[in-house]
């Protein structure tokens, strides 16, 4: 069978070539008899703004929950970090909770967001420079599921992990596994995490929040085939696909899908690929977690249970792990 990378190639006028971990993760993922998308691949810039859309829905609870848990809890949180620490942040994006937390850090040596957006790195930067002045920020350009090096004159400071938005929960549960296990490596030697995590709770009150009334959330997932028609040129029919959120008690997770409409063929990059109707694209899991599944996912991974913040409604949670 002939490599993926060697089916991409640079198209006739195209400004520049296409990103071929994209292009490669999408002709895989179509290619696989139950058809699936990387959640990571949402978050292009449109993707980035509809999502932000997303946080100020009335029916997306777990932004609104972290932030109450962090401004209630922040100096909490902060206690015994040692003055000379810096705070990594794994995801950054727009670092707007990261200033919560480093409102209650006024000694931190620096901040380093870590990212794969040069853009939200820079932007995060500015605007916390201009609300920070004395706070030195670092950023790092990478993906954090990746193995990264922190600039070396900051490698042997004490370190905070920041890790939030329940972003875990896109893993599954092996994969948390491993992605806490290269964290705990970043942070050592005796590193400190706070995580936030999403709660069980009524899965009508989790499909509202994965499938709101205005249709954001429907928007935000059908981006990603508007980003694979314009990088990739593919010939996807945004009208002939929906969105359908569902809960799977078994696994503990909401699926996000894109549901073909009528049977159909589409092309990317020459490639064509069958769809039948009501065949689907797995494009993301959001894992929920009781507070002692999630520690005890963290003690696989080598961390020490610390203390656990909830909202009032307990819907969210922030736990602090502790490396050895």
């Amino acid at each position: 069978m002939m490599p993926l990378r060697s089916k991409i190639r640079v198209l006739p006028g195209a400004a520049s070539p296409p990103d071929t971990g994209f292009a490669e993760s999408v002709i895989e993922g179509l290619s696989r008899p139950r058809k699936s998308l990387p959640c990571r691949f949402f978050y292009d810039t449109r993707g980035s703004e509809l999502f932000e859309e997303i946080t100020r829905l009335p029916e997306y609870y777990p932004t609104r929950a972290e932030i109450a848990i962090l401004n209630a809890h922040g100096a909490e949180m902060a206690r015994g970090v040692p003055e000379d620490a810096i705070l990594v942040e794994f995801g950054s994006g727009s670092s707007r909770k990261t200033e919560i937390l480093i409102e209650n850090l006024p000694a931190l040596a620096a901040y380093v967001p870590i990212d794969v957006s040069e853009s939200a790195l820079s932007g995060a930067k500015q605007r916390l420079q201009a609300r920070f002045p004395a706070l030195i920020v670092r950023p790092l350009l990478a993906d954090f599921t990746r193995p990264a090096a922190l600039p070396e004159d900051l490698a042997n400071a004490p370190k905070l992990g920041f890790f939030p938005g329940s972003t875990i929960g896109n893993f599954a549960p092996a994969g948390a596994r491993q992605l806490l296990i290269k964290m705990r490596d970043m942070l050592a030697p005796e590193g400190r995490l706070l995580i936030g995590v999403d709660l069980k709770k009524d899965a009508r009150v989790l499909l509202r929040a994965y499938n709101d009334a205005a249709g954001v959330t429907a928007a935000f997932n059908l981006n990603l085939l508007a980003r694979i028609n314009r990088e990739l040129d593919g010939s996807f029919d945004l009208a002939s696909f929906r969105h359908e959120a569902i809960y799977d008690p078994r696994e503990g997770r909401v699926e996000m899908h894109l549901v073909s409409l009528r049977d159909q063929t589409v092309s990317v990059f020459g490639l064509w690929f069958r769809f039948f109707v009501g065949e689907t694209i797995h494009t993301e899991n959001s894992y929920k977690y009781s507070i002692s599944q999630f520690q005890d996912l963290a003690r696989a991974a080598g961390w020490s249970a610390g203390r656990v913040w909830q909202d009032a409604e307990r819907l969210f949670s922030v736990h602090e792990l502790i490396s050895p």
